[in-house]
């Protein structure tokens, strides 16, 4: 259902507010809607709501907010008014309007390609509506569809095809090697991670814009699904794993943001998908594989299959000569445990960037938390008989795993790694539970201030 209602559609008023503001505006009301706000002890709390009496029913609603440009402020409003339009009271500086546009209809998202049914949210009536906001609702939807779909909808092939429909909608050109050809055209470690499934393993590359901008390599991890291979998980651990496609999905969303958007950026999208399954030809613990930088890696854990399949893409992205490369990935629990599920963890070669990305994250409420990269630790990769392992000690999982992918990059190439969930363990205002994107909105305000957008 489309969150915002058409223009001319009858609304009733609502009011946004907080508590410093709360209690001028109530003393101004009439001595009967005064009183029955003080009988229900009414502070406009952040995500409060109360209804306004009227002579025949409802007359309006207050909505409690906090920080006013935090779209989760307004979020509760979708599922908490009843159904119907609700127009905003007073003037909105613009960006309060946008972040209670994205708010809206972040807190009116349904995942319903398998089950429909429930009541309508609340519908919310705008004079004007920012079409950057839009887009990036938009965005923020597409991730939380493709990580909310069952794998046997969201395969390599899927991925593939969502990449040539965002080609086709926005003139670039998508180039696909699968199957036995990566290993013909060099990327040997994305074809042993994924040689077990069914499903072809493959890289998708999509290419947009101008020679003469900026340009930009995007890489997603795409595991649609992680067994753990050989080195199973447990049945808890593998019961989301439709989820370890999140990178991917976040780098396909970022990229038709920045071609919706029309940024002047040269962008390189790639996406290594692939399924970690289990069969007679599956990866196992203690191989030696080969790399498209050509460094040897010893297989310590086959559960540690993102950053092979990454470290291939990531050897490619830079070989175009980028003058960025950003990556995302669902890549490590150690980060779930060191920063919870709300912030992912953000590794960086770069010290402006990393900080710009910070920035980008403090301005659109879409946090992100730096992590070290701390290079002794590379000793938890060594190998014996390889040029280093995929895993190794307990210790410093997160770091590690960013530590091991840093290898497969020029030491001059600014470089920055996304570390995030894609998922809400359970629902809040505006996160329902399920796939989530987290880290995606400060990711494009990130490449948006970079080119002085």
């Amino acid at each position: 259902m489309n969150p915002y209602a058409s223009p001319g559609t009858p609304a009733l008023p609502l009011y946004l507010l907080d508590r410093a503001g709360y209690p001028a505006w109530r003393d101004a009301q009439p001595a009967n809607v005064a009183a029955w706000l003080k009988a229900q002890g009414f502070d406009a709390a952040p995500g409060s709501t109360v209804l306004l009496p009227g002579s025949d029913g409802i007359a309006g609603a207050v909505l409690g907010v906090g920080d006013r440009l935090d779209p989760y402020a307004y979020a509760h409003g979708a599922q908490v008014l009843p159904e119907g339009a609700w127009a905003p009271q007073g003037e909105l500086p613009a960006e309060q309007l946008a972040a209670l546009q994205l708010g809206w209809g972040l807190g009116s998202y349904r995942f319903e390609r398998y089950k429909r049914g429930g009541r309508a949210p609340a519908q919310l009536l705008l004079e004007n509506t920012d079409a950057e906001a839009l887009d990036v609702l938009a965005a923020c939807a597409r991730v939380r569809d493709w990580v909310n779909t069952p794998t046997e909808d969201m395969g390599p092939d899927h991925l593939e095809a969502i990449a040539r429909e965002l080609a086709q909608a926005h003139g670039a050109e998508v180039e696909v090697v699968a199957g036995d050809q990566l290993l013909e055209k060099n990327f040997p470690a994305i074809h042993a991670v994924g040689r077990a499934s069914h499903r072809a393993p493959r890289l998708i590359a999509l290419r947009w814009g101008d020679a003469s901008h900026p340009h930009v390599a995007v890489v997603g991890k795409g595991v649609c699904f992680d067994t753990g291979g050989l080195d199973i998980k447990p049945a808890d651990g593998m019961r989301n794993m439709k989820k370890d496609m999140g990178g991917a999905a976040h780098a396909l969303a970022l990229a038709g943001l920045v071609m919706a958007r029309r940024l002047p950026l040269r962008l390189t999208l790639l996406v290594p998908a692939v399924e970690n399954a289990i069969g007679p030809n599956a990866l196992r613990p203690g191989e030696v594989i080969a790399t498209r930088k050509g460094l040897s890696v010893e297989v310590d854990n086959t559960d540690a299959e993102g950053r092979l399949v990454l470290c291939d893409a990531l050897a490619y992205a830079a070989e175009q000569k980028p003058a960025l490369v950003l990556d995302f990935a669902t890549l490590t629990g150690a980060a779930r445990i060191a920063l919870g599920p709300d912030l992912p963890a953000l590794f960086a070669n770069d010290d402006a960037l990393a900080e710009g990305w910070l920035a980008a994250g403090r301005d659109t409420r879409d946090p992100v938390w730096r992590m070290p990269l701390w290079r002794p630790y590379l000793r938890y990769l060594s190998s014996n008989v390889a040029d280093l392992a995929n895993a190794g000690s307990r210790m410093a999982g997160a770091v590690t795993a960013a530590l091991y992918m840093e290898r497969f990059l020029p030491e001059d190439l600014p470089w920055a790694h996304l570390d995030t969930y894609a998922w809400n363990d359970s629902a809040r205002p505006g996160r329902p539970a399920g796939g989530e994107a987290l880290g995606l909105r400060s990711a494009y305000a990130l490449l948006k201030a970079r080119v002085g957008g």
